[in-house]
């Protein structure tokens, strides 16, 4: 009986039931019975000799990428590998829920597989204060800033989100709207959506906007239908919006179809702008007004900082990457 026997009974690809086997989190719970369910019953016994081999022998950078559905980080990994492919190294990408432990996952992966190095996409610096001082490869935060932590092996490139959500707030002011929602994220305080939050609430102060946490926020999680389900909650309770601010792009997506589904256009009845600045969002209908993050300076400095770390050991370095207000066509004027 071998892996391919397992596949084949169980109606599910090698690499499929190789992650089962291995305690891969990026498999649903249904395909992860099944297979079970196959080897249990056929009594399968995995060779731990050359799983040991095969973990001893790893060399390959880690990408743990924190959420499934976000389409930012699909970029970045592309543009990563693609760093790392002209650097002469291997990278293995692992999928985690939105809400997984990062830093946990990280740390098994570091005790089985032996990385070179880690780069995290996505994280919560809290987790890392609470568990990554066990891990001793070099490592990279992208999309958060571990700048206060002050660990000799992690280096972070993220944006100024509080800068960014206060220029989107400055947008929409300029064009009349002074009752603007937020939609998504968590508000936890060392979340990125957190960051957005704190942005946008002092930029409608400083402008003398209404900005009444309870009314007008909505957390959810990065993904279409949450955004969906998110917005239809924040029009129920806050009518009166005239603009929301979606603190993703495919936030921003699931919003405007739910927009549409309740009679509103966009931006004629209600303007929407996102974040990320994806490429879907701009062939999306109407084209998104979004904050573009620099994926390319993202994955090049991260790269380099994590390399510079396994060949020479460097200290960590902590920068703020350059953002871009990109104005689409789901915002209008006020008349």
């Amino acid at each position: 009986m071998t892996i391919k026997d397992i596949a084949r009974l169980s109606g599910c690809g090698v690499a499929t039931v190789s992650r089962v086997l291995n305690d891969h989190p990026d498999v649903s719970e249904e395909t992860r019975r099944r297979v079970l369910a196959v080897v249990e019953e056929q009594g399968f016994q995995p060779n731990n000799n050359a799983k040991h081999l095969k973990q001893q022998a790893a060399s390959s950078i880690a990408i743990v990428v924190k959420g499934t559905m976000n389409m930012l980080f699909a970029d970045l990994v592309e543009k990563i590998q693609a760093r790392l492919r002209d650097a002469g190294q291997d990278a293995a990408v692992y999928y985690l829920d939105e809400d997984a432990n990062e830093v946990a996952y990280a740390l098994q992966l570091n005790r089985e597989r032996r990385p070179r190095g880690i780069i995290f996409l996505g994280g919560d610096p809290e987790l890392f204060r609470e568990g990554f001082s066990p891990i001793t490869v070099p490592c990279v935060l992208l999309t958060n800033t571990a700048r206060e932590l002050g660990f000799k092996n992690l280096s972070s490139f993220t944006t100024d989100d509080v800068q960014a959500a206060a220029e989107v707030v400055r947008l929409l002011a300029g064009q009349g709207h002074r009752n603007i929602g937020l939609l998504g994220g968590s508000w936890s305080g060392t979340q990125i959506g957190y960051r957005r939050l704190v942005g946008c609430r002092d930029a409608c102060q400083r402008l003398g906007l209404p900005f009444d946490e309870d009314r007008q926020c909505e957390p959810c999680r990065y993904s279409m239908p949450e955004a969906y389900a998110a917005t239809r909650v924040l029009l129920e309770r806050c009518p009166g919006l005239t603009a929301i601010f979606a603190i993703s792009d495919v936030m921003a997506m699931g919003a405007i179809r739910a927009l549409q589904d309740m009679g509103k256009q966009v931006p004629r009845d209600i303007s929407v702008v996102g974040y990320d600045g994806i490429t879907a969002g701009q062939y999306f209908l109407p084209r998104l007004t979004t904050v573009r993050q620099d994926t390319q300076q993202l994955a090049e400095r991260g790269v380099e900082a994590l390399l510079r770390g396994i060949v020479l050991n460097s200290h960590p370095v902590h920068e703020l990457v350059p953002f871009q207000l990109i104005e689409g066509e789901s915002v209008a004027r006020l008349s």
